[in-house]
């Protein structure tokens, strides 16, 4: 008979290189704006999911994505400013 052996600690063994890097937490942070944004898009379209989007609705939803957009437009010229700012060698 075979006994059978559990392999849950090499399943669940949290490896140092699993872990996030400083540069992917930095990378993560700066995209907060960007992801809180989308969060708050998503949450006012799952409002009107149960019932008919009222006038009000519509215009949560229109400054909901108005903030999405401004918020990814921010990122992007944050890139863009830091990719021309280190350019030159």
């Amino acid at each position: 008979m075979n006994p059978i052996v559990t392999v849950q600690d090499v399943v669940t063994a949290f490896a140092d290189f699993m872990e996030p890097t400083d540069a992917e937490l930095d990378a993560i942070e700066q995209e907060m704006p960007v992801i809180t944004a989308e969060i708050d898009l998503l949450d006012a379209q799952i409002i009107t999911l149960d019932h008919t989007p009222t006038e009000l609705d519509a215009r949560r939803i229109r400054r909901a994505h108005r903030r999405v957009l401004t918020a990814r437009r921010e990122l992007a010229n944050r890139a863009a400013t830091v990719d021309t700012a280190g350019g030159a060698a």
